[in-house]
């Protein structure tokens, strides 16, 4: 068990991971591992029937390459399965201020924009693999980013470029995001949100259900940091929004109020989205991106 976890990146750290390259490098071992995983595993969930053959595309798994092909007509071509489908799908990556946060605990650590970004980019490379569309949403008050879905060999030169430009607004329109997906994703697919959810909920809920009954399969990845999800006991003091700039004073005694209401907050999420038939996961920034992309490659699944 140890050494299958020392060869997959994807059950590793995300801090030690992101100190090693750039995010593309980082998303190949991630998604390399993951897949690796998947193909020792019972589950395969896709690429059972061989089906045809189609050019190789660079970022392709090496495994699937036909060498003696290769050898006899100096040709790279690719075994495709059955279960390969042209699935649509667009990240909706929050890039705002309260995104760039992380515990004071956790020097090491990523911050939430961080660990958002480098899942989004791993789960971009996982679904382009799958020879899916994959496009982008990125925002903060603004639509900073919008990429249409494509499964061209370019697309993911340009997803992990915009994946990694910078951000300059401070708070979420994540119902302005949610509606440029909708124009973005004109026909049903998969739409998935990374981020920390600190937005205005009235607003969010319906631009939700809006893609819900336009048929799409959509996955929640609610990002945070573990500080945030349990608060961190300490001395006196004083807690500042990011993007509001509100300072509250707080001691010890604030903790199991804290707690209380962020499991309520975690709760009424759950609860709302389930009730629309939206998969909605927690993940913590400390957490390997393993579970996340198993969540996401089922999405794909259900969807083929």
């Amino acid at each position: 068990m140890e050494a299958a976890r020392a060869s997959r990146a994807d059950l590793l750290d995300p801090g030690e991971l992101a100190a090693l390259g750039h995010i593309e490098i980082v998303a190949r071992w991630i998604v390399d591992g993951f897949l690796s995983g998947l193909h020792r595993s019972p589950r395969k969930g896709f690429s059972v029937e061989f089906a045809d053959f189609r050019p190789y595309q660079p970022g392709d798994d090496l495994r699937y390459v036909d060498w003696k092909i290769a050898a006899r007509s100096d040709r790279w071509v690719v075994k495709q399965y059955e279960e390969e489908t042209n699935l649509r799908a667009t990240l909706v990556l929050d890039v705002s201020r309260s995104m760039d946060w992380k515990g004071a605990s956790r020097a090491a650590g990523l911050t939430k924009r961080a660990y958002a970004s480098q899942l989004a980019a791993a789960v971009a490379l996982l679904l382009l693999r799958q020879r899916d569309a994959v496009g982008l949403i990125r925002f903060d008050d603004a639509v900073r980013s919008s990429i249409p879905p494509r499964a061209r060999t370019t697309q993911w030169r340009r997803l992990s470029g915009a994946i990694a430009e910078p951000a300059g607004g401070r708070a979420s329109d994540l119902a302005t995001a949610l509606a440029g997906t909708a124009r973005l994703v004109t026909r049903s697919g998969m739409v998935i949100l990374l981020s920390d959810l600190l937005v205005d909920v009235d607003a969010a809920l319906p631009a939700l259900r809006g893609l819900r009954a336009a048929g799409h399969d959509v996955t929640v990845f609610h990002i945070m940091d573990p500080a945030e999800r349990r608060f961190v006991p300490g001395g006196e003091a004083q807690y500042t929004d990011p993007e509001s700039g509100l300072a509250v004073p707080a001691g010890a005694d604030v903790r199991t109020a804290y707690d209380a209401t962020v499991d309520r907050v975690i709760d009424e999420w759950r609860d709302a989205l389930g009730a629309m038939g939206i998969a909605y996961e927690v993940v913590l920034t400390d957490q390997p991106y393993a579970v996340a992309l198993r969540r996401a490659f089922d999405a794909r699944v259900r969807r083929s």
